[in-house]
């Protein structure tokens, strides 16, 4: 009794020896100590096996003997007991280390250190690093062991095991408190660069360090790509990353991250990258940056595995600091264009009293409007075919505006943009920065480039080159005859006057009151009375016209019998006196006809003014402002906004 009651104190001893020690390390130590000390052996160690590599290390040693000595801290496994303890969960028992040939490893070690029986327990815990341990004790003389020395020493490891475990707890929660004071320190750091007016560039690559993952934010309104590092380093380093992000790599990656969140909802994509004879497939996570419920830019953060629960927060944070410093942008773009747009219309409505006070004001927003300069009116496709017809006007504007401004960024051309409502007026400085076949050039590129977010290709219009308020006036007066002409007969794309013939000419003049005048005189009582009775005489004598005034190919084209044809022409002379026989009359009644075509609509009334349903149907699409005039009469109660009602 009295020797189980002196192995009950010793554990005592050993419990409370290990259970004050905090640090892992530490713990080690202790544990060695007590097994030797309270067990009655001379050396000890604690030993963490390498399965992977073959060997066991030494994590810690301890001796009763105080003289130095040549000890081995690495050793290979196939001459150590210690896997064999690992395997069968048991304890190896060495009786004399320098007559066993089973382990010449201990056996050379016993003749250096001078110790004989050896005493291996494999530990039920890991060390900090995940790896398999074991409790190594000997003696310097030969010693029986029985089983009341194998049930202490496996108590003591046992004890141990329970040490080292909540060792390990206690270190995994002081780690998780330290990062989350990182990453509270990181949100603190992040949100205020955001405040102090960081720049893109800066808040990605404090997120990248902070992540510890490479990170790409995508700005759609700008059309810019801000990168920390490159996530495929092997084949090209930062520098080359953010080469080709502002080329065609980049524009395809803007495009299908935009889709993966739009179309597909997705938050996870796998993208290729690298040169294109050896690709690398990258799994990168997609977080959507919003302001005013519009996607405006996108988050990426290349890894294959799934983020952490603190990566997670800080990624969080992150949105929120990069959708404030998007909504800046946002903000300044809206003020800029709303006040350019305003100038804009001030100056084409002819509304300014002062000619050198709007010059100076263009100056101030830097449009030096008494240098030649020339217009590139865009005009947007009629966005109810459109399949995106759901997105608002306001964020359309927003991603044509920068799309047009990247497209002029790469053909090195200078230009101010003005947002209308249905569209963009583009004023190119004519200082020889830009001839005509790179105006040309950009037109074609932006006509392509829009075509991809609207549905369709927009009408693209080039002036002539203009100086001075009212020849800008003069020139977006006939850029929008010339949208009004391609409009009536399906056109899109680049366009010019050649292009179009003598059509935007008619336009211009079908306004004047002279015209209307010659117009109701000749055909008026016609498109009068098809208009209450729904009768086609306007449609059978523009197609008798266009057949030659042949009766039989006239028939043939609309599908009736000739004696029909016949009979509709005897009434609309009767009922009209509309005689086409003679050259004079016919060409009359042609030009009343497409003169009427083009004007049908929108019709000015006697006074020279658009009727009010178009006022105000011009006012619903751009609140604030007033009717287009040109020359002292509304060349058209829709020209404001590139309207969207369709002749």
């Amino acid at each position: 009794m009295p020797e189980h009651h002196q192995q009950l104190m010793a554990l005592r001893h050993v419990a409370s020896q290990i259970s004050n020690d905090e640090d892992i390390e530490a713990l080690f130590r202790d544990l060695v100590r007590g097994a030797v000390q309270q067990g009655g052996w001379d050396l000890g160690s604690v030993m963490s096996i390498d399965l992977a590599h073959g060997y066991g290390l030494v994590i810690t040693r301890f001796e009763t003997s105080m003289l130095p000595q040549h000890v081995e801290d690495r050793w290979e496994l196939a001459t150590s007991p210690s896997l064999i303890a690992l395997q069968t969960n048991e304890p190896v028992y060495i009786r004399d280390a320098l007559e066993s040939t089973q382990f010449p490893g201990y056996r050379r070690e016993a003749q250096e250190r001078g110790y004989r029986t050896v005493l291996v327990l494999p530990m039920a815990s890991r060390d900090t690093e995940g790896r398999p341990m074991v409790l190594t004790v000997a003696s310097r003389k030969v010693r029986d062991v029985g089983d009341d020395d194998l049930t202490f020493m496996a108590t003591v490891v046992h004890l141990g095991a329970i040490a080292v475990e909540r060792a390990h707890r206690q270190r995994a929660q002081v780690m998780a408190h330290e990062r989350l004071q990182r990453t509270l320190e990181a949100q603190r750091t992040l949100l205020g660069d955001v405040l102090a007016g960081g720049s893109l560039d800066q808040l990605t690559s404090s997120l990248g360090d902070l992540i510890g993952r490479p990170v790409l934010v995508i700005d759609f309104l700008a059309n810019r790509w801000h990168a920390s590092a490159s996530p495929v380093p092997s084949q090209m380093d930062d520098a080359a990353w953010t080469r080709s992000l502002s080329g065609a790599q980049g524009r395809e990656l803007g495009t299908t991250v935009r889709d993966a969140l739009q179309r597909y909802r997705q938050t996870r994509l796998d993208i290729p990258l690298g040169r294109p004879s050896a690709q690398a497939i990258v799994g990168a996570w997609i977080e959507p940056l919003m302001v005013d419920d519009d996607l405006v830019g996108a988050l990426l953060t290349f890894g294959d595995d799934a983020l952490s629960d603190l990566q997670q927060l800080l990624l969080e944070s992150a949105r929120f600091a990069l959708s404030v410093q998007l909504m800046r942008s946002v903000v300044r773009f809206r003020f800029e264009t709303r006040t350019l747009t305003e100038l804009f219309f001030e100056i084409v409505e002819r509304r300014w009293r002062d000619e050198d006070d709007v010059l100076g004001r263009a100056r101030r927003l830097g449009v030096a409007l008494d240098a030649p300069l020339r217009m590139m009116v865009v005009d947007y496709p009629d966005q109810r075919t459109n399949a995106d017809a759901g997105r608002a006007a306001g964020h359309l504007s927003l991603e044509s505006h920068s799309t047009v401004e990247l497209l002029a960024r790469q053909l090195s051309v200078p230009m101010h943009i003005v947002t209308v409502g249905g569209g963009l007026v583009c004023l190119v400085p004519q200082d020889g920065a830009a001839d005509d076949t790179t105006l040309a050039r950009l037109a074609r590129r932006m006509s392509e480039a829009l075509a991809r977010s609207l549905g369709r290709e927009p009408i693209v219009v080039m002036s002539d080159v203009c100086e001075g308020l009212e020849p800008l006036a003069r020139e977006w007066e006939r850029c929008w005859r010339m949208i009004r002409v391609a409009r009536k007969f399906g056109r899109s794309g680049p366009l010019d006057m050649p292009g179009l013939g003598p059509l935007p000419m008619l336009m211009g003049a079908a306004d004047s009151s002279d015209v209307h005048g010659f117009v109701d005189g000749t055909i008026g009582k016609l498109v009068e009375h098809d208009r209450q009775s729904g009768s086609p005489y306007l449609e059978t004598l523009a197609e008798y016209l266009r057949a030659g005034c042949r009766s039989q190919p006239c028939a043939d084209a609309m599908g009736l019998h000739v004696t029909t044809l016949r009979y509709r022409l005897t009434r609309i002379q009767e009922l009209f006196g509309i005689d086409v026989e003679t050259p004079e009359r016919r060409f009359a009644v042609e030009l009343a006809i497409h003169l009427h075509t083009l004007t049908k609509g929108a019709t000015p009334n006697a006074s020279g003014r658009t009727s009010s349903g178009e006022a105000t149907k011009a006012k619903a699409t751009m609140p604030g402002t007033s009717n287009l005039r040109a020359g002292g009469r509304v060349a058209s109660a829709s020209m404001k906004t590139l309207p969207r009602n369709r002749e």
